[in-house]
């Protein structure tokens, strides 16, 4: 397999896994439509710097040291699934707090900053080792015989990276073009309590599982 067959296969895989309903999608779903397009980007680079994180890490063999410490991985494990857990506990509660009639409510007391949810995409993905696994048992198997494994890996990651933002890009303008029915409190109370119970789910299962 020559370097460009290598990327088309692989974005082949990286799309179909993209547009996979999961967590990251929840995250910026509910940043479009609880706090605005800005919030819901910087929610979508910090995920993408996390998986490019992870695939720089995976090119290297980085994550193998993570996969064959069973010590660091139920470490890194454990913190992972507090830290969503933590997350959905907070966006329940949130939702959960009397609103005061119709007036418009948030989950946090001020509308968080870019760089706070940026940091919140960017947590949620570098403390999910199942993340890390992927990319090391994926990305060796797209990296052609003589060429560079840190190069393809990172350029790999680049473009599951690119098919990430452009999915991301049509939930954020599709929830923008919803705005109107979307910014009803009752229905951000209601995305707030779904994806903070989706984020409580991925923490239990995360926590509670094996490599």
């Amino acid at each position: 397999m020559d370097l460009t067959h290598a990327v088309l296969a692989f974005a082949v895989l990286g799309a179909l896994l993209t547009i996979t309903p999961g967590l990251d999608t929840a995250l910026v779903l509910r940043a479009a439509i609880t706090m605005g397009r800005g919030p819901a980007f910087a929610t979508a680079f910090g995920v993408g710097t996390g998986a490019l994180t992870w695939g720089a890490a995976a090119a290297v063999g980085a994550t193998a040291l993570l996969t064959a410490s069973t010590v660091a991985y139920d470490a890194l494990r454990l913190v992972g699934a507090a830290y969503m857990i933590f997350l959905g506990v907070r966006m329940i509660r949130g939702a959960l707090r009397p609103s005061g009639g119709e007036t418009p409510m948030a989950v946090e007391p001020a509308a968080p900053g870019l760089w706070n949810t940026f940091g919140r995409g960017l947590l949620t993905n570098l403390l999910n080792p199942k993340v890390g696994a992927f990319y090391l048992a994926v990305l060796p198997q797209f990296i052609p015989p003589g060429t560079s494994s840190l190069a393809v890996g990172v350029l790999l990651a680049l473009v599951h990276d690119v098919e990430g933002l452009l999915w991301f890009t049509v939930i954020i303008f599709g929830a923008q073009a919803a705005r109107g029915f979307l910014a009803r409190p009752a229905v951000r109370r209601g995305v707030d309590a779904g994806t903070g119970a989706v984020l409580i789910g991925f923490g239990a299962k995360l926590g509670l599982s094996s490599r």
